[in-house]
């Protein structure tokens, strides 16, 4: 390997992908009045309102600044027991799309979980994007 190649790669593995997007949590938990499962985006403020009521309607909504970011979500609606949780864990560009990658985790097969309803979700602030955007799914490396 040239000293170039060496220098280029030592770049990428410190800085990532270079289509990577940076992401702020807003809020992520496992109580939700959203109680179906789906993935959302709220671009405006307007979005975000009507979402944020649903979500939380006795809490005021964090504030985000619409003029650059924009809010992308994935609830898992309601689920019997503990042991549920979903977690946003990248974005990226993709040929002009924005991919939105998270991850699930559900209670293995006898596992002991509390036994109360919940409903996980992950919401986040990621920068604008105005392409299509597409959420999936990763699983983790066995």
């Amino acid at each position: 390997m040239t000293a170039w190649a060496g220098l280029v790669i030592a770049a990428l593995l410190q800085t990532g992908s270079p289509s990577a997007q940076p992401m702020t949590t807003i809020a992520k938990g496992v109580h939700s009045g959203v109680e179906s499962a789906r993935e959302v985006v709220a671009r405006t403020e307007a979005e975000w309102q009507a979402l944020w009521r649903e979500h939380a309607p006795n809490q005021p909504a964090p504030a985000v600044d619409f003029t650059r970011d924009m809010v992308v979500g994935v609830f898992m609606g309601s689920r019997p027991t503990g042991g549920f949780s979903v977690q946003i864990t990248a974005t990226r560009q993709d040929r002009g799309s924005l991919i939105v990658e998270y991850r699930e985790t559900r209670p293995g097969r006898g596992t002991i979980t509390a036994q109360v309803i919940t409903a996980p979700f992950h919401l986040a602030a990621i920068p604008q994007f105005a392409g299509k955007v597409t959420f999936q799914e990763v699983t983790a490396k066995q």
